[in-house]
């Protein structure tokens, strides 16, 4: 989400909220006690869930559209975007930021070794698919950078900030990945830090 407003030029303010504090304030926003939320005070505007955000924007913002083309194209982009918010979450995203930061701050428990293994076991099998795309196409969708891309490489973020990417053997991605990192969209999410856990070395180095 916050890739997308940056391409288009949308300026936000930026509040972290812990959505596991279970906050009045926040319920009061959003009630399913998810984020991210989205409120535009000048036009009385809440906007729930990445995917409903990012859809807003497209359709109200003119500059750099991210689902663009023919109908089956902005249906293609529109499924990898579903596949990186679904499946390369659920299957790496989440169990990393649990294991690796939700247990540490509210559970005071160690990491399980078994899930971290898992979950990047299942992070290796996504990038192959990942290089399959790039290998036949300019970027995920297509021969243009779409909401896809900006999917893929915000989730690849978090993940490689918590240690759960392996890149040996994934040059392609790699080397998309490198260019995304070099983004003026992407600088701010790079320098920013979670609680408690240090990235590795090379989380932003767009050279890794």
């Amino acid at each position: 989400m916050r890739l997308l407003l940056g391409e288009k030029g949308v300026g936000y303010d930026l509040v972290r909220e812990s959505p596991w504090l279970m906050r009045d304030e926040f319920l009061d926003l959003n009630p399913a006690g998810t984020t991210p939320v989205m409120v535009d005070q000048e036009k009385g505007i809440t906007l729930i869930d990445s995917q409903a955000i990012c859809e807003y924007f497209e359709e109200t913002v003119e500059k750099f559209p991210l689902i663009s083309g023919t109908a089956a194209g902005r249906a293609e982009v529109r499924r990898l975007t579903a596949f990186f918010d679904q499946n390369f979450y659920g299957d790496v995203v989440g169990p990393l930021l649990h294991e690796r930061m939700k247990k540490r701050l509210i559970e005071r428990a160690p990491p399980d070794a078994r899930v971290l293994r898992e979950a990047m076991k299942r992070a290796n099998v996504h990038m192959d698919y990942m290089d399959y795309l790039l290998d036949h196409r300019s970027w995920m969708a297509g021969g243009t950078l779409s909401l896809a891309d900006i999917a893929a490489a915000a989730h690849i973020s978090v993940a490689d900030y918590l240690g759960g990417i392996d890149w040996a053997g994934h040059e392609t991605v790699k080397r998309w990945y490198a260019g995304f990192k070099s983004r003026p969209s992407f600088r701010p999410l790079l320098s920013e830090r979670m609680e408690v856990i240090t990235p590795p070395a090379h989380y932003e180095k767009p050279d890794f």
